[in-house]
């Protein structure tokens, strides 16, 4: 019996997840977390083989939190699940040490297959996925990589957080109470992010961040 650990701060969702897992016969989930720091508790108290994953968690992300438990539990298997694109994020899970990347409007499709194809040591991604990664590795094999992805490629994790939240119309303090830091922390991280994006003022910060989220697929 192999033993999923699920990670997602809506209980809805943990309770969907365990509904379509434990109707497999071999399959079961041993514990849940709403949060990255209560997910890394129960995670080295109960050792699951595989930990489904959500990115937007509150505080320390889903991406943060691969990073953080692979470094004590290399053996670790991690599976995201998300709303987020996977255009962008699919990427940097994979990065970070997650075997695959299933967005939640594909769970109830996708959710069981993409489990067991990583337990079985593979990775699983979307074929629209696959076939982005294999093209950017063929045009850096030819020394042509994507531009306009590269420009987003150069903020961290956290910076990313914030540029989207920024398009979403969030203001500094909205963003710091859903990221669980401080204003100052938002400031500097916004100020970074101009700064690698090339953007002198707020408002053109601002307007790059909602062009790019009124953009996404």
């Amino acid at each position: 019996m192999k033993r999923i650990m699920i990670v997602d701060d809506h209980p809805v969702m943990r309770m969907g997840y365990r509904l379509l897992i434990e109707s497999e016969p071999d399959l079961s989930v041993c514990c849940e977390a709403g949060s990255a720091l209560e997910a890394m508790d129960i995670a080295r108290r109960d050792r699951p083989d595989l930990m489904i994953v959500d990115i937007s968690l509150g505080g320390m992300n889903g991406i943060v939190l691969i990073k953080n438990l692979l470094a004590e539990m290399p053996d670790l298997l991690t599976l995201v699940v998300s709303t987020h694109d996977e255009t962008i994020y699919s990427e940097r899970a994979i990065h970070a040490g997650a075997r695959g990347y299933v967005m939640k409007s594909e769970v109830d499709r996708t959710i069981v297959e993409a489990v067991r194809r990583v337990l079985r040591g593979g990775f699983y991604l979307s074929d629209q996925m696959s076939t982005r990664i294999l093209s950017q590795f063929q045009k850096m094999k030819k020394g042509r990589p994507d531009q306009a992805s590269s420009e987003i490629d150069q903020l961290s994790d956290r910076e990313l957080e914030v540029f989207e939240l920024i398009g979403e119309g969030m203001s500094i303090q909205d963003i710091a109470d859903a990221l669980l830091i401080s204003p100052k922390t938002v400031e500097s991280h916004r100020g970074r992010i101009k700064q690698k994006l090339s953007l002198e003022t707020s408002t053109a910060l601002l307007q790059r961040a909602t062009l790019w989220v009124e953009q996404r697929p």
